[in-house]
């Protein structure tokens, strides 16, 4: 689904390429209380970050977890949405809301029912 597709970007018309690379939790790398999701769009990096007060949201509320898989499919959709409503090229990170990694989370899930499971994510070696 969202962890290696392409989009056009809306401003440029160019057709982007979108993979996931690696997600991180944010504490060690940048002391931030989020996970660090990384894709690269036509081999740039890009990086979508996704509060860590979702995880507890998500868990308080439904009683079920937020996963690594489920992690990059929610940044992967927010990040096509960008490009196609016309994000900054020259960020190198953005940053969801808890209500926008909730929401996207519908989303995806609603998405890898229909399709009957969700994509697991590649080995990168």
């Amino acid at each position: 689904m969202y962890e290696d597709f392409r989009v056009t970007d809306r401003w440029s018309g160019e057709l982007l390429h979108c993979r996931w690379k690696g997600t991180l939790v944010a504490i060690a790398t940048r002391h931030a209380d989020a996970v660090d999701v990384r894709f690269e769009v036509n081999g740039r990096p890009m990086w979508i970050a996704l509060p860590l007060e979702a995880w507890g949201r998500q868990k308080q509320q439904t009683g079920k977890v937020i996963t690594d898989q489920l992690a990059a499919q929610i940044a992967g959709r927010f990040l096509k949405q960008l490009i196609e409503e016309g994000y900054d090229s020259q960020r190198e990170i953005y940053t969801m809301t808890v209500e926008e990694v909730l929401a996207q989370l519908e989303v995806v899930v609603t998405e890898a029912r229909a399709q009957g499971e969700l994509p697991t994510l590649p080995v990168l070696a």
